[in-house]
């Protein structure tokens, strides 16, 4: 099938889906329509189950096509990240850095550590044994928090404004260090970097500080190139060449392609918005990126949903996956607890903020493809295996739930102090 084909498909699927979701389901969007591609795909394989192969056959074969971690990683997520951060209050995340920096920073390495020596006892207990580095690696795919399915959720959830502020920072930026220690770690495990702690940080610095400073600088040109022009499809043309180029040429750069783009979304939406862009260019500017980041979302949450065709689960590590969905989830408490122990942070994380925050890190797209981006390895099917379960209980489950854990520990803010806010 060719790439207009694929993408034909996969847009009719997100707007059927999206309709059934709307009329009937009443989910949130993400939710409604990963779990509406999930139970199709599963409607397709107990059809071949059943004798009935040429529709198993047709959806595998187109599914085939797609790269996953390829669409999402070298495409899809720049353009949401970009607007993600867009929309973000800059003055509202500077009140929050060090929370967020933390979270997204050490919170990351400790789950990671945390998941992965928790990871290597469990496979080994059920008689599955998986060498510990790659455990680590798990752990580190695992651990950030998809900023595609927080804020998807933030939107429509009425959250605490001040949580809002920590769950969307600490998304957008956790989400970058994740990769980069996940490529850290698999460096190690197939003996492309050595396994000494100064190549381990001297790389995370490359990635991470220089993707952010690469980021900074593209974002200033962007900036000033926006500035002398006032036109709204010259600048909408220079946002768009801003993600794609400065993404790629990052990545080109072995730098963080996700932090770069997301200090260069901060920078456009605060100082860009309110000195280089005229009232209709901002109209216009944040029509064309919502209605992007609509449209790459529903195709991102059918992905995930119809990935489950090309998955092959393996029975054996079903008690694995269930027993790791705790065991994410004690991590993500313990990595949201640790500011507490911080005499400066303390105050801003009382009880109900980390139940929160252990509750709404929910787990994504993200987690999957950099789980299919895993060399040919005995082990690799269980770690697919255990990830998709992990990101489905996260998405369905905890996502569905957020809204009532908020409101149980008070954390949901009314609507008029939000009108207040905004």
């Amino acid at each position: 099938m060719s790439i207009l084909g694929t993408a034909s498909v996969l847009i009719t699927l997100a707007a059927l889906f999206s309709y059934v979701n709307y009329r009937f389901l009443r989910l949130p969007s993400s939710i409604g329509l990963m779990l509406s591609a999930l139970v199709t795909s599963l409607a397709v394989v107990a059809l071949g189950e059943l004798g009935s192969h040429a529709l198993e056959n047709l959806a595998r074969h187109a599914l085939a096509n797609i790269d996953f971690n390829q669409t999402l990683m070298r495409g899809m997520l720049s353009f949401l990240l970009f607007a993600g951060a867009l929309h973000i209050n800059l003055n509202d995340l500077a009140e929050q850095k060090w929370s967020v920096g933390f979270l997204a920073s050490l919170g990351v390495v400790v789950s990671t550590a945390i998941i992965g020596y928790a990871a290597y006892w469990l496979f080994a207990l059920l008689g599955h044994g998986i060498p510990l580095i790659y455990c680590l690696v798990f752990g580190a795919l695992i651990s950030p928090t998809d900023p595609i399915a927080v804020l998807s959720i933030l939107k429509s959830m009425g959250a605490d404004r001040s949580l809002e502020n920590k769950m969307a920072g600490e998304s957008l930026f956790n989400d970058g260090v994740g990769v980069v220690v996940f490529v850290v770690l698999l460096n190690i495990a197939t003996g492309e970097h050595a396994a000494t702690v100064a190549s381990a940080v001297t790389l995370f610095l490359e990635e991470a500080i220089g993707g952010g400073l690469f980021g900074l600088l593209t974002g200033y040109l962007a900036y000033r190139m926006l500035y002398r022009v006032d036109d709204y499809e010259v600048e909408i043309l220079i946002t768009l060449a801003l993600v794609m180029g400065g993404y790629a040429l990052a990545t080109a750069l072995h730098l963080s392609g996700p932090i770069a783009t997301v200090v260069a979304g901060l920078l456009i939406g605060n100082h860009g918005r309110r000195f280089a862009m005229s009232k209709e260019t901002r109209e216009h500017l944040d029509t064309f990126w919502q209605l992007i980041d609509g449209i790459l979302n529903a195709i991102l949450f059918v992905l995930i949903g119809l990935e489950a065709l090309l998955l092959h689960f393996e029975s054996a590590f079903a008690w694995a996956a269930l027993l790791t969905i705790p065991v994410v989830l004690l991590a993500r408490m313990v990595s949201v607890s640790l500011p507490a122990l911080v005499p400066g942070l303390r105050a801003e994380f009382p009880p109900n903020i980390i139940a929160a925050l252990t509750w709404g890190g929910l787990r994504g797209g993200i987690s999957i493809a950099l789980a299919l981006s895993l060399p040919d390895v005995p082990w690799r099917g269980a770690l697919l295996t255990v990830t998709y379960a992990v990101v489905v209980f996260s998405i369905v489950v905890q996502g569905l739930t957020v809204v009532r854990v908020l409101r149980r520990i008070g954390l949901q803010a009314s609507s008029n102090a939000r009108a207040a806010d905004e």
